[in-house]
């Protein structure tokens, strides 16, 4: 650890007993447990949010959360002498889920519904603004399909004036047709949908997600599991953490139907999934996400040497999409 970094844990009541570095962050060994000091570009109001609500989940008894560290003056970050912004939250000393193993996954689905049943806003003030502060709250699906659907118009067009094209290149110009077809058929449908009844209530009930609930993010415990992480938290429909988890985990598994109803029955156990979230989780997933994504990141990078590994992203969506669309169908009699 560098003499700054030292220098910030001196503002915190800890003795630190030893410290490693693993992923750009610091893992401090201390008497009251483990902890993790991480550099962080939160906002001082977006951290009191935070705090907020992980101090109330634990209080509700779902208490294995990375709950911030106040400073010694009762700050929820803390600045190095070169301006730096670093936070210091609970951690703890466990193993990551593990996408391949399915009773990992399994838990982590049924340790989601457990979370949500728990998850909602109550207001606080801010004494120093007196006024009422909140969650944003999460972008109206319908305005989300069009901003993509637009955005990958827009990558093709880029594509097109392009003189030097590689393997990236041909092979989105190649998909562009059967993918942009798909996302404007998932976005006519969500028309026809019972979204904006579900969006409505969802946001009337202050009804939160985690914002980023994937298997990097779960840590499996001798005695249980803590959710970590909550830096994305928002005003949502909340199975949208569960689209996005069941996402990431059927795209390693290759959509494999009997695994994908097996998270969702483990979801469903802690948390009843009503027809109107079923058909929700059936429109994000139909509409091809990582194809945009891939498409999008490559379109914003500015590199003129495409890694493979994109371009391997773009052809693991595209050719998934049977697989993809059949699951869908199997699982929530989805059809376009």
């Amino acid at each position: 650890m560098r003499e700054y970094e030292l220098e910030v844990l001196e503002q915190y009541h800890i003795e630190p007993e030893s410290t490693r570095k693993m992923r750009g962050a610091f893992f401090i060994d201390t008497k009251e447990g483990t902890m993790l000091l991480r550099e962080t570009t939160i906002s001082d109001r977006r951290a009191l949010l935070l705090y907020t609500l992980l101090c109330r989940l634990e209080a509700s008894g779902f208490q294995n959360v990375d709950t911030p560290v106040l400073t010694a003056e009762g700050h929820l970050i803390a600045r190095s002498r070169d301006g730096s912004r670093y936070m210091l939250k609970k951690w703890y000393d466990g193993r990551e889920c593990e996408v391949r193993r399915e009773n990992d996954i399994l838990a982590a689905a049924g340790n989601l519904a457990r979370l949500h049943r728990n998850l909602y806003w109550q207001e606080i003030c801010s004494l120093e603004e007196k006024q009422t502060i909140r969650p944003p709250v999460g972008r109206h699906l319908k305005e989300e399909f069009l901003c993509h659907n637009r955005e990958l118009k827009k990558v093709r067009a880029f594509i097109r004036k392009r003189v030097n094209k590689g393997k990236f290149e041909y092979l989105f110009l190649e998909s562009f047709e059967q993918m942009y077809r798909l996302a404007v058929q998932v976005s006519d449908k969500l028309e026809d949908s019972r979204y904006e009844e579900l969006y409505r209530e969802s946001i009337a009930q202050k009804r939160l997600v985690h914002g980023d609930y994937n298997y990097h993010n779960v840590i499996l415990l001798p005695q249980g599991i803590a959710t970590t992480n909550f830096e994305h938290f928002r005003m949502d429909i909340q199975v949208q953490d569960l689209y996005y988890f069941l996402r990431k985990v059927m795209e390693k598994h290759r959509w494999r139907v009997s695994f994908g109803d097996a998270i969702l029955n483990a979801y469903a156990r802690g948390r009843s999934l009503n027809s109107q979230e079923m058909e929700y989780i059936a429109l994000k997933l139909a509409y091809p996400e990582k194809f945009w994504k891939t498409a999008n990141t490559y379109y914003h990078s500015n590199k003129v040497w495409i890694p493979e590994k994109n371009v391997e992203k773009l052809l693991l969506s595209v050719t998934q999409t049977e697989e993809k669309m059949r699951f869908l169908e199997t699982i929530f009699s989805f059809h376009l």
